[in-house]
């Protein structure tokens, strides 16, 4: 059992939103619930009837009610969920009107904008009524490239208030990297920025955009907003400013009520092993488990502050932005968090009194490297829950934070996915915080680990599935008429079982170990691995900044080979191998000492900070890597390409 280095006080768990839901199933069901697991264990023995709970405890706005809550469970892909019922995704998050502050917006440059709900509602009035006027209707797709500006949650809104489907990405994407999302979609309209900051340079992307226009014929009108500069839009004959676009006189806001299953978001994979697979995904579905998720996980309501560091083309994005439906305030930022200031996000959450603080784990491992002791800036009186994702919280950040952060605070790693935009594992003011631990599988997913027989375990790694349907499931892929896409993706393991492609184990107290993607385990000798067992040893030694290993196709077998990005002034010397091998050997096990240890100069990343091992073993197994533009660094592939070591 691993280390509890946090627990709720009794008036927090009290005063929560889920120890609130807790007694109303109590009463309503003459139950006495009274842990999360006990209520855990109800959620997925129940389905139907817990669903069914969330709509009506997050009052969910709608039209027409729904004649049945699903039709069946095991039916996965294709379960049919609150048939009937008709809502609008958009009128859910602009469901309060009032003076109080709906978006703070942060810049590199000190750029500073904040929106009440009312100002926001009639921005999103005034750009709903413009698309509307250029024929933009229910099912019709709207494309953003744009940086975290209140202009692009604003063009989101607008977009699902018709009941068009809205598909965003990051501006720092190059040219084939936008088309080869865009072009699958033939968007009638894109929003885009003139450029973006990071790092304190401005970056035009006035030239991209019209290459990317020039090749998406399906676009009738281009809406640019001016963030930095005064841009010509020439060069793009489509085009218009944003200011200029927006209605002066706008009809008054009309939701288009709309299926459960209507489509809202179009997301991508990441695209690293070949062309991003488009992932639709509902309204409905969205809605209810990002209420589930920020209502009773992360205990969001109208008197908090929900900041999470983000690009518009991660998931975290669209859950961030679903804050909204729970009343409280959202901070929005773009740039670099770390230059020139690494204390700026730090700052930013005292200034703006921010109460959950989600980032990445390779900030906070960064900033521990970095030397920067948050303490310091501040003792943050009204920060009570941070999180985590991208990548599992390696154990040593858990003690940086309550070291040198803040002790009396909600530290949870959390773990999902694009393919369903919310959490397989994650957060709960309920339960205490465990060293190197997510806290908990999430109410209403039958999440388990299966072993080699397909059999769920505990206290066993193995494959982390979903055993039972789930709202936010994808509804379909892109260009997978058949369905055979999005079957073969998570479904061609166990049939009807989803698998998600992460190694896990489930411990018997409750919590959620991470061991990294089980398609990139490493499998010596017939033994899977976990990488992530790996890189918690080998990056927790002084010499190493960064580390990935692969498996390599070695004499009818394969061995292990250990890349690793060496802190300056450090050399990979005989001694640090033995170190290495040594560590791993004692901390790990036998099997998982690496064969092959080589020093790189850089280690290829996701724009989401995520490392890319499949990337590596196409590289080292001579196989094309289709999609160099998923990542942050794809030059660095190049060094992995016909190495003699591995010869």
């Amino acid at each position: 059992m691993n280390q509890i280095l946090w627990e709720p006080s009794q008036e927090r768990v009290e005063s929560s939103q889920i120890w609130q839901f807790t007694q109303s199933l109590n009463s309503r069901y003459d139950l006495s619930l009274s842990s999360y697991s006990e209520l855990y264990d109800w959620s997925i023995n129940n389905i139907p009837s817990f669903w069914e709970n969330i709509w009506e405890f997050s009052d969910v706005i709608h039209s027409t009610s729904y004649s049945e809550v699903v039709d069946d469970i095991h039916k996965m892909p294709g379960a049919k969920w609150f048939s009937g019922a008709r809502l609008n995704f958009a009128e859910n998050l602009l469901r309060h009107r009032d003076d109080r502050v709906a978006i703070h917006f942060r810049g590199e440059d000190q750029i500073k904008s904040q929106l009440s709900y009312a100002e926001l509602y009639r921005k999103v009035e005034q750009l709903a009524h413009s698309l509307r006027e250029i024929g933009v209707k229910p099912g019709d797709r709207v494309a953003a490239l744009m940086p975290n500006l209140p202009e692009t949650l604003i063009g989101m809104l607008a977009t699902t208030s018709i009941g068009a489907v809205w598909s965003s990405t990051s501006p720092d994407f190059g040219i084939k990297g936008v088309l080869d999302r865009f072009q699958q979609i033939n968007p009638k309209v894109v929003i885009a920025a003139d450029g973006y900051l990071y790092g304190g340079k401005y970056f035009n992307t006035i030239d991209k955009l019209s290459s990317i226009i020039d090749a998406l014929p399906s676009v009738e009108k281009v809406i640019v907003a001016r963030y930095v500069e005064e841009p010509s839009l020439e060069a793009i004959p489509k085009a218009v400013f944003w200011d200029t676009f927006l209605s002066n006189d706008p009809a008054p806001l009309v939701f288009e009520q709309l299926p459960f299953d209507h489509p809202l978001y179009i997301m991508y994979s990441s695209g690293t092993s070949g062309l991003p697979k488009g992932i639709v995904h509902c309204a409905g579905g969205v809605l209810l488990q990002h209420l589930k998720e920020h209502k009773l996980h992360i205990d969001m309501n109208r008197n908090k502050t929900l900041f999470y560091f983000t690009t518009c083309g991660w998931m975290m994005w669209n859950w961030l932005a679903s804050g909204l439906a729970s009343g409280g305030t959202l901070v929005l930022f773009d740039g670099n968090p770390l230059k020139p200031d690494p204390k700026f996000l730090l700052k930013m959450a005292e200034e703006l009194d921010i109460n959950i603080f989600g980032t990445s784990a390779k900030y906070i491992d960064t900033l521990e490297e970095m030397g920067v002791k948050p303490s310091q800036v501040s003792d943050f009186p009204v920060l009570e829950t941070i999180l985590s994702t991208g990548s599992a919280l390696l154990e040593k950040s858990f003690d940086y934070v309550y070291r040198d952060w803040k002790q009396d605070v909600l530290l949870a790693s959390i773990s999902g996915g694009t393919d369903i935009v919310s959490c397989f594992a994650g957060a709960v003011t309920w339960l205490p915080v465990r060293r190197g631990e997510l806290q908990c599988r999430p109410l209403g997913m039958k999440v388990e680990a299966f072993n080699d027989s397909g059999q769920s375990v505990i206290g066993e790694k193995g494959e982390l599935v979903c055993s039972a349907a789930f709202p936010v499931m994808p509804i379909h892929f892109l260009s997978d008429p058949d369905g055979q896409k999005y079957h073969d993706s998570y479904f061609d393991v166990y049939p009807n079982i989803w698998c998600q492609g992460d190694y896990i184990d489930i411990t018997p107290e409750g919590g959620v170990r991470f061991f990294g993607r089980s398609d990139a385990t490493l499998n010596p000798g017939g033994v899977r691995l976990g990488t992530a067992d790996l890189y918690r040893v080998v990056e927790a030694l002084p010499e190493i900044e960064d580390s990935v290993a692969v498996g390599q196709k070695w004499n009818g077998d394969e061995r292990i080979v250990l890349f690793v990005k060496l802190r300056q002034g450090f050399e990979l010397d005989e001694a640090l191998v033995a170190t290495i091998r040594k560590e791993v050997r004692t901390r790990c096990s036998p099997r998982h000492v690496p064969e092959v240890i080589i020093n790189t100069p850089e280690i290829p990343h996701t724009l989401n900070g995520k490392k890319v091992e499949l990337a590596i073993k196409k590289m080292i197994h001579g196989e094309e890597v289709k999609n160099r533009d998923a990542l942050a660094n794809p030059e660095s592939l190049n060094f992995y390409e016909n190495l003699s070591e591995l010869k």
